[in-house]
């Protein structure tokens, strides 16, 4: 039988729900999906994934080498997601999808950034031994 950690919970809770958030939010703002109370709430909206954003990087326990695959991973979704958000809309407009994809990478975005800038402090001030 295999033993888990459970110092890591809250964090990897964190981490599953803001996605599947993420996703699920992404897709339902999107132009040709509206529903009237996500659009109404959508700052609101964003803001709790913001929110969940932070704890996944107060809360998610990652030292050393796993810090490193947090960040390199954390970095290249930002990028991914941002440089995405612009040239999909563009490329797969006459399909229709270009908002829904749109939507979802900023989403990402609004989890993902807090979540990497927090992980990247705490791996600096761990560097520097404060």
């Amino acid at each position: 039988m295999v033993l888990r950690a459970r110092e890591n919970s809250l964090g990897a809770w964190a981490f599953l729900i803001g996605v599947i958030l993420a996703v699920i939010i992404g897709v339902s703002t999107a132009s040709f999906l509206p529903f009237e109370f996500l659009t109404k709430y959508s700052p609101q909206i964003y803001a709790i994934l913001v929110l969940i954003g932070l704890i996944v990087g107060f809360f998610i326990n990652v030292s050393g080498k796993d810090s490193q695959t947090f960040l390199i991973s954390g970095a290249i979704i930002v990028i991914v997601s941002r440089f995405g958000m612009e040239s999909v809309v563009g490329s797969i407009i006459g399909i229709g999808i270009g908002d829904l994809v749109s939507s979802t990478f900023g989403a990402l975005l609004a989890l993902f950034v807090p979540a990497t800038i927090i992980v990247a402090i705490k791996t600096l001030f761990s560097a520097a031994k404060i």
